[in-house]
């Protein structure tokens, strides 16, 4: 009988930490700017959300042909979403014009600046 109570604790707390990592990937998703800063605040809770939730799943029900199943639809999304997520990005990159424009760092004049705060001194 403890075993199931010990059982059942720990499925609710997968269940709990997957939902609390989805929730905080609405409120990245919406809080951000950017695409990609976007894209990652989702592709985390994708990824660790649904894990935790089939996670706390697989705990619920046992271990039995239906957890394999759970944990093969686990493993398809830890291969999907990475993937998918970085052809996203990739796509975001080649198509924003502005996106390289605000990545350009300037070297020499950075360097310059550093010269001149060291002279100063």
């Amino acid at each position: 009988m403890t075993g199931l109570w010990i059982q059942w604790i720990l499925a609710a707390g997968c269940l709990l930490i997957g939902l609390i990592f989805m929730i905080t990937a609405v409120f990245g998703v919406n809080r951000f700017k950017k695409a990609l800063n976007r894209m990652h605040a989702a592709a985390l809770g994708d990824t660790l959300g649904i894990l935790f939730v089939i996670l706390g799943l697989i705990l619920i029900r046992g271990f039995s042909v239906d957890s394999l199943k759970l944990f093969l639809v686990i493993l398809f999304f830890w291969i999907a979403s990475p993937v998918s997520g970085h052809m996203l990005s990739r796509l975001e990159v080649m198509t924003n014009e502005d996106l390289g424009e605000l990545l350009l760092i300037d070297r020499e004049q950075s360097a310059r600046e550093k010269e001149e705060e060291i002279k100063e001194c």
